[in-house]
């Protein structure tokens, strides 16, 4: 294995969560079984202390999981050097494939882990703590999701050999070449931009209008754009957002923008990016929280944050993504 600070610390971290999470699940599924909120006998308060304990590591652990795709991507950024032929992210991926998987591992747990906060926040604003039992019933799902992110890990950096020669992003992301990636970089840009203004635009405008309408249909619309958003954004960093900020049409890697060649530029855009998908999946689960004892007036609230603070990270991004469109000396005029 290659000793390198990063990995030390994203393995050292995730099994330190891992313990972390599992004692907090145990406790919790104990807790959530004598929770008795109208209660007033001993017993109960040594619940609610015990259960202030347990949310507290938890919501340290989860912090870290959620946060841990920021710090593999640059460390898989910063090992690059180690392979032969690797220029970017992209080969340090490609020298042990588990990488790939392991991604999108972090990127499930980055979503459902800062929903689970948003839970526990929530019920710790409340003086009846209603949803103690849900939030510590939901650990149950995700200690095997925290196991599997450490297991994946392990195994990718455990099987990462820099002797092996390694292909990158000039292979991968070309557009004459077989794959998803290779796909997504053969789209064509004008359709692509098009599409990308487009549902960026009405993601935008269901944000406006969750902040001023009620009803769960309008949440569940906004839920289902923000993962076409997801989506669609993902493939248009590929497709032409990474050819502007690299002023090259035949070069599509979305892993050169995390690179000081490039100002860091990816991790604000991603930052951004993921910010406005987990915003946009809020309001659905306020929604599903209204079953709960809890005040409409405090939901409404943080309801309104979220979507202020989803707004806030789609100007973000869309700012990020028009400036070399509109100001930058590079054009793809030729390419439409």
């Amino acid at each position: 294995m290659i000793l390198h600070p990063g990995i030390m610390a994203l393995l050292l971290g995730g099994l330190i969560s891992l313990l972390m999470l599992a004692i907090g699940a145990a406790l919790g599924v104990r807790i959530a079984r004598r929770w008795n909120p109208q209660g007033a006998e001993a017993d109960q308060l040594q619940l609610e202390r015990l259960g202030w304990l347990v949310a507290v590591l938890v919501r340290w652990a989860i912090a870290f999981e959620s946060l841990s795709l920021l710090l593999f991507l640059y460390t898989a950024e910063t090992i690059h050097p180690l392979f032969v032929g690797a220029m970017c992210a992209t080969g340090s991926l490609n020298a042990n494939p588990i990488g790939w998987h392991l991604i999108w591992v972090k990127l499930l747990l980055f979503l459902s882990g800062s929903l689970w906060i948003l839970i526990d926040h929530l019920d710790h604003q409340l003086p009846l703590a209603p949803l103690t039992r849900l939030k510590f019933i939901l650990l149950i799902p995700l200690l095997p999701l925290v196991g599997a992110d450490l297991v994946l890990m392990w195994s990718y950096f455990s099987g990462l050999e820099p002797e092996v020669i390694t292909s990158c992003c000039g292979s991968l992301f070309s557009s004459g070449g077989q794959g998803v990636a290779s796909d997504l970089a053969a789209l064509p840009i004008r359709p692509m931009i098009i599409v990308f203004y487009g549902v960026s635009f009405l993601f935008g405008v269901l944000l406006l209008l969750c902040r001023r309408l009620a009803g769960w249909g309008w949440r569940s619309l906004l839920a289902l754009s923000s993962g076409v958003f997801g989506l669609v954004a993902l493939a248009s960093v590929v497709s032409f957002i990474s050819v502007y900020f690299y002023r090259l049409p035949t070069h599509h890697c979305p892993f050169d923008l995390l690179q000081g060649h490039y100002y860091f530029i990816g991790y604000p855009l991603y930052l951004c990016l993921f910010g406005a998908v987990l915003c946009g999946l809020v309001p659905q689960l306020l929604v599903w929280l209204k079953r709960w004892p809890i005040p409409a007036a405090l939901i409404d609230r943080l309801e309104r944050r979220w979507l202020t603070a989803g707004l806030w990270f789609l100007a973000g991004m869309l700012v990020l993504v028009s400036w070399p469109l509109l100001f930058g000396s590079f054009s793809l005029q030729a390419y439409f």
